[in-house]
């Protein structure tokens, strides 16, 4: 095999076999993708589904603490753990261009397949096309999720109620200021990693030892302001958020402060937001605190009658501000 991504690897030919056999079945293979069918079998779902796809164009492709091919299972796989399911299965596209290192495709490869392992699901159909050279930015990759939702009713931002809490998994903008940061080769005296991980084992025990569980969504793009105003339109409530309980690593407040940006306005992958009944919060919070993925949890704030839609920010000072939605693109290609 070229140590190059080559045209011919996308022609559905001798080359794309190897290319297949090679990357992709060495290291994301099992028995439903090994078949090689035109489309995947599932014979073990059912019940209610969650699925979800998303596409992936992060710049750089690897980064402190996770890299493209991680960052696709686990972006894909929270997306699904946040309707209350429990992902199973994915489908995953490669764009890849001419000329990439094929060192950098088997890495990638190899690092989906461990991210797929440790979150218990399996990538069961795919596909490869390839670009000429300057067509694309060496690769894209698109992931579709499916799984099986166990809460009843399923989380949805359309249920926040008033009186309810509003909790965060943990620290926000770890990941903004991380590809920030590695892109523009900033140094700071403690380096910042991603906070890329699957969330679906720590939902799952929220649902299950918790329960009544009214919204789940991790703060991607647009970061915790952005998600939470997205929350409070589609519930038609207020939302007020406690400046000083919000969780801010000092590394990423620090460089936040020296670069002007906002850690509510970064975006996140490895948390999420959990709104429930306010006598719930202290359960949540014990089982997440238990959990790798929630051991920085905090309870952050309410949700009110007030305004429908808006989300107010009660600052250390005690005063207030509106929280809108981002404007513009802060970071391109974070995700």
């Amino acid at each position: 095999m070229s140590d190059r991504v080559l045209l011919d690897y996308g022609s559905g030919g001798k080359a794309s076999q190897r290319l297949i056999r090679e990357i992709f079945l060495k290291h994301l293979g099992n028995p439903g993708l090994n078949r090689l069918d035109d489309a995947a079998l599932i014979e073990d779902l059912s019940g209610p589904l969650a699925v979800s796809t998303d596409t992936f164009t992060i710049f750089p492709l690897f980064f402190p603490g996770g890299d493209i091919g991680s960052l696709a299972v686990h972006g894909t796989v929270n997306d699904v753990a946040m309707l209350g399911a429990q992902p199973k299965y994915l489908s995953c596209a490669f764009l890849l261009e001419e000329g990439l290192d094929m060192q950098d495709l088997d890495r990638i490869a190899s690092s989906m397949g461990r991210a797929a392992a440790d979150c218990g699901v399996q990538v069961i159909t795919g596909d490869t096309k390839v670009v000429p050279k300057g067509a694309a930015d060496k690769m894209f990759i698109n992931t579709t999720g499916i799984g099986m939702v166990i809460a009843d009713p399923a989380p949805s931002g359309s249920r926040a109620e008033p009186g309810d809490a509003v909790l965060i998994s943990g620290t926000m903008g770890d990941h903004g200021l991380a590809i920030l940061t590695h892109r523009q080769g900033l140094k700071f005296e403690t380096d910042i990693q991603s906070d890329s991980q699957a969330l679906n084992s720590l939902t799952t025990r929220l649902i299950r030892e918790v329960g009544d569980v009214h919204v789940l969504r991790d703060p991607t793009r647009g970061g915790l302001a952005t998600t939470l105003n997205e929350i409070a339109s589609q519930s038609g409530c207020e939302i007020l958020l406690q400046e000083d309980q919000v969780p801010v690593r000092r590394e990423v407040q620090g460089g936040c402060s020296f670069l002007g940006l906002d850690p509510l306005y970064l975006a996140n992958e490895g948390k999420f937001i959990c709104i429930l009944p306010e006598d719930l919060a202290s359960k949540a919070l014990e089982v997440m605190h238990s959990h790798p993925a929630g051991r920085d949890a905090a309870l952050i704030g309410y949700v009110r009658e007030g305004q429908k839609g808006r989300v107010v920010l009660r600052t250390s000072l005690g005063g207030h501000r509106l929280l809108d939605m981002l404007e513009g693109e802060q970071l391109p290609r974070i995700c």
